[in-house]
């Protein structure tokens, strides 16, 4: 490529990779290469990178920085969704280089939400924003990635989590029929389990297993030639089969309820960020009022939370960009 002082960044998830190299130029970060992977097509995060430089051949990498989904433990992160270990010294080999850092992806969505402009969010509820307080983001897509980001006073410093994992809790005599279900078959359920692209075909399997709604034998044909996630989103947004519709409602609900915890947890007055593949796909269900009637009842913290601002987030790169910002913050190149 021929470029020297370059900031390699990645965003690795269950179903894709994604790579770019860039430069700084004032202020501001500018994409100079970038390529995307699937992820389950190579054996290691370091085979994608020998790949992509190979491709590139930058001079020089001033600082490289990856977003990994699962928790990152002494440099090291065995993938959730993923059949990796993503080790911080076969990376720093595989780059020839100690200039590099592992994040936890919802982590480094964290530091590419400062970036984000007006038009690349929709907002879902106005609330009353309290800039000066925590804020936090929830992720669906292979699975539940949940960040905080905590106000020091200063700025908001990006917090790794796992509360995806937590426990799934049902709040109505259906989703306590559909937790005896999901037990049944999984031994432990997590939200990770249920607000995620697996979990959308789980609430459906389970409404059409116990009678809820009847599955067409053309559904069914659909459903087993690709991702029936995707297939039970595009049905159920289309409003051809019932079965699908409740299916997506439920999924909605449980976003939502997961979500209200939380702001909750962390007292997100500054607001709650929707990331991840699945929100930008559904966003004329997030706004039929499903999810904010599941966000908002909390009993007696109902109004707090009914104040706290919710925003998707539609940059499909954010997580890429926030790495990517992070190991030019770490080189030097950007306060």
């Amino acid at each position: 490529m021929g470029s020297a002082g370059m900031i390699l960044a990645g965003d690795v998830g269950g179903t894709k990779t994604d790579l770019t190299l860039m430069t700084v130029e004032g202020n501001r970060l500018v994409t100079r290469a970038q390529a995307s992977f699937s992820s389950p097509n190579y054996p290691s995060l370091e085979a994608i990178l020998r790949e992509f430089l190979q491709q590139h051949r930058p001079e020089s990498v001033l600082y490289a920085c990856f977003g990994v989904p699962g928790p990152v433990v002494q440099g090291s992160c065995v993938t959730t969704n993923l059949g990796w270990v993503v080790e911080l010294r076969k990376v720093q080999q595989a780059l020839n280089s100690e200039r590099v850092a592992l994040l936890n992806d919802l982590e480094a969505m964290g530091y590419g939400v400062a970036d984000l402009i007006p038009d690349q969010l929709l907002v879902l509820n106005a609330g009353w924003p309290w800039p000066e307080a925590n804020a936090a983001i929830i992720a669906a897509g292979t699975g539940l990635g949940e960040a905080i980001l905590f106000w020091d006073g200063r700025q908001h410093r990006p917090v790794a989590s796992e509360g995806g994992h937590t426990d799934f809790a049902p709040r109505t005599p259906l989703e306590m029929d559909f937790l005896r279900y999901a037990l049944a078959r999984l031994g432990h359920v997590s939200y990770d389990h249920v607000v995620s692209g697996p979990g959308l075909h789980l609430i459906y399997c389970f409404l059409r297993d116990t009678g809820k709604a009847e599955e067409p034998a053309w559904l069914a044909e659909k459903l087993g030639r690709g991702d029936p996630s995707a297939a039970i989103t595009e049905v159920a947004l289309a409003g051809q089969v019932e079965l699908c519709v409740q299916a997506l409602d439920m999924f909605v609900s449980f976003y939502g309820a997961e979500a209200g915890n939380l702001a909750l947890k962390t007292l997100a007055r500054a607001g709650i960020y929707l990331g991840g593949g699945i929100a930008p796909k559904i966003l004329t269900k997030l706004q039929d009022g499903t999810f904010m009637r599941a966000f908002t009842a909390k009993g007696r913290m109902s109004a707090l939370v009914s104040e706290i601002p919710v925003r998707v987030i539609l940059e499909p790169k954010t997580a890429l960009h926030g790495a990517a910002r992070y190991a030019a913050q770490q080189a030097g190149c950007l306060s």
